[in-house]
This record gives C-alpha cells, structure tokens and sequence, in this order.
C-alpha cells in the first residue's frame, strides 16, 4: 500500500499558489534592474550569515545555556534568547542607520533626521529585556505560589 500525501484544504491550495505568484512577481521585478547586484548581495548575505553570524550566535547560546543549565535554571535561557533574538534582528535590519554610517542618505533621500536610531534601539532592547524579566519573575511567583509547603 502507497502512503498517502496529504494535501490541504482548497483554500489553503490556493493561498499557496498565490503566495508562489505573488514571490516570482517580486523576484522578477527585483531581478530587472540589477540582477547581477542583487545576486551578489545575496550570496554575500548568505556567506556573511553562515561563516560569521551562525557560529556567533550558536556559542553565545551555548555559553547561556551552560551559564543557567550548570544553575540548575535551563527552562530560563528562553528568557534570554527572545529579547536577544529580536533585538540583533531589530539592530541587523535598521545598522546602517543605528551606526551612523548612511546618515547624509538618509537625510537627502528622506528629509528626515537620522539621530536617535542608536537610542530607540537600546530603549527598545531594554523594554523586551525587562519585559522578559517580569515575564520570568511572574512565572516563578506564581510556580511559587502553587508549590505545596515542605512538611518537616
């Protein structure tokens, strides 16, 4: 007997091919102009991501998985890995801004000002690590409150 493949909804059929029309339509359109660039920063990004930033993150995330495991305290490192996952991806989409170093651009193209992206993005940071420290501390409140009391 053939496994059967499962096949979804109509719906979801159709969602699918639209989603598939809707990403060639922007690669040709993305590919007219400048393809050649386009191909070469994306290969760039990719090696930049795979050499450089993987190996990284990857020993960050082991050295706080070691730091709260050895604890006793792994079910915490999501705590950490949240905030610090949206903050380097909030730091890698807007870093030519946050570090200066297409200022004038932005300005001529915009009409805008460039200065405060470096301090939105800290204040940022610093309300997803709080948040997720008042998330863990409601947490252990309330796994505190639930544990029934220690008979001596």
């Amino acid at each position: 007997m053939r496994p059967r493949i499962p096949v979804g909804s109509p719906f979801q059929l159709l969602l699918l091919a639209a989603s598939f029309a809707l990403a060639a339509y922007a690669g040709v359109r993305l590919l007219a102009d400048d393809w050649f660039g386009v191909a070469l920063w994306f290969v760039g990004a990719a090696l930049l991501h795979d050499l450089v930033l993987l190996p990284l993150y990857a020993v960050a995330d082991r050295a706080v998985v070691r730091g709260l495991g050895a604890a006793g305290h792994r079910e915490w490192v999501l705590y950490v890995r949240v905030p610090a996952a949206l903050s380097g991806l909030l730091l890698l989409v807007w870093f030519p801004l946050i570090s200066g170093t297409v200022d004038r651009r932005y300005r001529s193209a915009t009409g805008l000002s460039p200065d405060g992206f470096l301090a939105r993005w800290l204040l940022i940071t610093a309300v997803l690590s709080g948040a997720s420290a008042l998330l863990l501390a409601l947490r252990l409140r309330r796994a505190r409150k639930r544990r029934p009391p220690v008979a001596h």
